[in-house]
């Protein structure tokens, strides 16, 4: 494809992305029973949400997985959203807790118009991914970070950047410290796609850059040999215990298999593990193998 963003190389675009891919890291590696169940998993809630939503227990583990994949990953994203400033002109990301622990500072000799009118050279940035992912606790200590930063330099602004913002925006930052309600016109609230048309002059940047972006991904899995799609064997694992609980329908088996995820300690359950357990003096290797999957049910 002809590359279409001017304000960053199509070289240190690629790059980006592909560092972003490697921080999934080993979110990337398969899940069995005992990486799947490494938090304890709530089996009322999983059992309630299968039936409720009236999926199979397939689609209701395949979400379990992703949910516990996606939790991790937002950090990934996040490193996406900040880092990618690295390589566009009059940006700089510091590393991490250097310069003041800010996540990009923006400098423009030429100045910087802010929405007032006001002119500053530098802005410096605390980006967010998402509008709602900071408490009233957190908010304060990040608006009084800001007004530190007034204090020490006049020639600057403070902007709340957030990668998911309730809607497109460049505003003064309203919030709470103290008990108090604040504000003040140099630190303000800014959606992702202004911050881009701010940082890079194009009104469209942060949209050119989503509209290639799925190519570039879907390019460089493609291209990078440690990135395989895992092959997850949760499931398979929990019909083998399933099978072995003489219960009347696959549905309850399945369902007793899950309650021992979170419950094989207690009263009750504890019997079946027992059950489960003595597998291992019996000659039959099926049943052997049946003990080394509950194994997995332990809690270290």
């Amino acid at each position: 494809m002809d590359w279409t963003l001017g304000f960053i190389l199509e070289a240190d675009f690629y790059k980006h992305v592909g560092a972003t891919i490697e921080k999934y890291g080993e979110k990337l590696e398969p899940y069995d029973i005992k990486r799947f169940n490494k938090n304890i998993i709530d089996p009322i809630k999983l059992i309630f949400d299968k039936t409720v939503y009236q999926s199979s227990w397939k689609e209701m583990v395949g979400n379990e997985i992703f949910r516990q994949r996606d939790k991790s990953n937002n950090n990934d994203i996040g490193y996406f959203h900040q880092r990618i400033f690295q390589y566009i002109d009059k940006c700089h990301v510091p590393d991490n807790g250097k310069e003041g622990g800010w996540d990009v500072i923006y400098q423009d000799e030429e100045g910087i118009v802010l929405p007032d009118g006001d002119i500053v050279h530098t802005v410096y940035v605390e980006m967010k991914n998402k509008h709602n992912t900071m408490n009233s606790a957190s908010a304060g200590k990040t608006y009084i970070k800001m007004q530190n930063q007034l204090l020490n330099d006049d020639d600057c602004a403070c902007f709340l950047v957030e990668a998911i913002a309730q809607k497109s925006q460049n505003i003064k930052w309203e919030t709470t410290v103290d008990g108090k309600r604040v504000s003040h016109k140099r630190i303000r609230r800014v959606s992702l796609d202004q911050f881009y048309d701010i940082t890079t002059g194009e009104t469209h940047a942060f949209y050119k850059m989503c509209m290639v972006l799925p190519e570039v991904i879907e390019k460089v899995v493609k291209q990078d040999s440690k990135v395989k799609v895992p092959y997850d064997t949760v499931i398979e694992e929990l019909k083998r215990i399933a099978d072995m609980s003489d219960r009347e329908t696959e549905d309850i088996a399945m369902a007793v298999a899950v309650y021992m995820l979170g419950f094989n300690s207690y009263l009750g359950f504890s019997d079946l593990m027992k059950n489960v357990e003595s597998a291992e003096n019996h000659g039959e290797n099926f049943l052997k193998r049946i003990y080394a999957y509950a194994k997995a049910f332990k809690k270290e």
